[in-house]
């Protein structure tokens, strides 16, 4: 992907944060210095490197680096938890880790190999650029030369959290992660002259997937660092943004800035969004600021990078959809049984096509639950435990995750329904349902500034009676996850009153 862009654009500008900016060509022989460098400290095809980097420009070229050098690149978030890390580390046994400043202190405690700071690491890729005379060289070095990344070899693991204890790694091969970006490009059409303002961490697979895609429109990476939230609109107004990616508290952050600061409208053409789906009001609100911009739904997660993708052009159409399967791909909804159901029957997403991923690292008995061979092809096919149903044009609606769809009062529903009824209400600016569990009934949590009993009148005018929650929270800030997402766990923790 960078050697096309290079080879067809070498002056374009590929990457950009605070600090300054390269262009393709210059990507590109940073990219062969970090491949002689990882070499230089013992990294073998095959090994892991940890690269646990907040967003800095450097981290685009490490990428390629890693991939070229033929090792498994292994991006965590520097805000990771001690406990978590030191799992993660004894999980994907690193040859080496990469990070920066004091952020990368927890590693150089708990790791067992060499831990190298991305400041002393990157005084010594530039010299290798500024000696060498080709792109291509850049040091001579005593370890055979590898053939780099290539088809089944794994390219990265993805770390993410879930129904386990520890982090679980999604393996990613090189090939796979090469269809899944070349498929999502071919729906959202990044292009030239596109500039993608990147906020996501890359230790989230929406984040680090701008890369790639960037890359493969021929347009520029803008990496924002971790500035107040308040200069967001400052920053995409700034930089020329045309791309944004966003989940749903950054949509809505963005959203809220653009309104209390009206003026001219940003050159964004296309928000996308996945990580969870975008309120309606938050869309009509992006609409509204930026009339030029698109808001394209889609749903994904990280064991097969993305599922399904609605069309930049039809983003005010069919409300609720996230979407039609990547090109080359297909989804069938089937029921507890494995039996196919007809369109608008709800049943258990399942994925079947080249971006599903191969399972999960060292978890045999893992893999074999959610990665299943079709019984009449024998391919591996993935299911998600995410239930939806198909219209009969192939778009799908998300209902929940297997957790989130429970009864009560001899009713089905779904977090999901009794979130988007919250939604709905003027003033919520987020909002969680957590099903009952034990003698806890069913509760809702609402970001904004509300009485809580007025919360529950408003939802009982929006849904059914046994889809009424038991009680309403108001918060003024809901916890986040280290990728953005409202942090269901920390929210379950305060209603226990265990919280820290």
């Amino acid at each position: 992907m960078l050697d096309d862009a290079a080879a067809d654009r070498p002056a374009d500008p590929a990457v950009r944060d605070s600090r300054g900016g390269w262009d393709y060509r210059r990507v590109v022989e940073l990219s062969h210095a970090v491949e002689r460098w990882l070499a230089d400290n013992g990294v073998d095809p095959g090994d892991r490197v940890i690269v646990q980097l907040p967003n800095r420009r450097e981290t685009v070229p490490i990428v390629y680096g890693v991939s070229r050098r033929g090792a498994v690149l292994v991006p965590l978030n520097p805000g990771m938890k001690p406990f978590h890390l030191r799992s993660v580390l004894g999980d994907s046994e690193p040859a080496l880790v990469l990070v920066s400043g004091q952020a990368g202190d927890a590693a150089r405690e708990n790791a067992t190999v060499p831990v190298h700071d991305i400041d002393d690491v990157w005084a010594d890729v530039e010299a290798r650029v500024e000696s060498s005379g080709s792109p291509g060289s850049s040091g001579p070095s005593g370890r055979d030369e590898p053939a780099g990344a290539r088809g089944e070899d794994v390219a990265i693991l993805i770390y993410t959290s879930g129904s386990t204890a520890a982090p679980k790694a999604v393996v990613c091969p090189h090939a796979r992660v090469v269809f899944a970006a070349s498929a999502i490009n071919a729906v959202l059409g990044y292009r030239p002259g596109d500039v993608v303002f990147c906020r996501p961490p890359m230790s989230f697979d929406y984040g680090l997937y701008q890369i790639f895609l960037s890359a493969l429109g021929r347009a520029e990476l803008v990496l924002a660092g971790d500035e107040p939230d308040l200069v967001l609109l400052k920053q995409i107004r700034e930089c020329g943004a045309t791309v944004v990616p966003i989940v749903p508290s950054l949509g809505s952050m963005i959203a809220t800035l653009a309104r209390r600061a009206p003026g001219s409208a940003p050159a964004v053409r296309m928000f996308t969004n996945t990580g969870a789906a975008l309120p309606a009001a938050t869309i009509a609100n992006l609409h509204e600021s930026f009339p030029g911009a698109r808001v394209v739904r889609m749903y994904g997660i990280t064991e097969c990078k993305r599922v399904t993708i609605m069309e930049p052009e039809l983003d005010r159409e069919r409300p609720g959809a996230s979407g039609r399967p990547l090109p080359g791909t297909r989804v069938l909804i089937l029921d507890d049984a494995g039996r196919p159901l007809p369109a608008g029957e709800v049943g258990e997403i399942v994925v079947d096509g080249p971006n599903v991923m191969a399972g999960y690292w060292r978890d045999p008995e893992l893999s074999a639950r959610a990665y299943r061979p079709d019984p009449e092809t024998g391919r591996t096919r993935l299911h998600t435990g995410d239930y939806g149903w198909l219209d009969q044009d192939g778009y799908l609606y998300f209902e929940g995750r297997r957790d989130d769809m429970f009864k009560r009062r001899g009713t089905r529903m779904s977090t999901v329904e009794i979130e988007a009824a919250a939604m709905d209400i003027p003033g919520v600016r987020a909002a969680v349902a957590l099903p009952p569990a034990g003698e806890r009934d069913l509760v809702v949590f609402v970001e904004g500034e509300l009485d809580p009993h007025a919360v529950l009148r408003e939802l009982a005018l929006r849904l059914e009676p046994p889809k009424v929650p038991a009680a309403c929270h108001v918060l003024d800030r809901f916890p986040l996850t280290l990728n953005g997402k409202n942090e269901r766990k920390q929210l379950t923790l305060l209603l226990e009153g265990s919280a820290p």
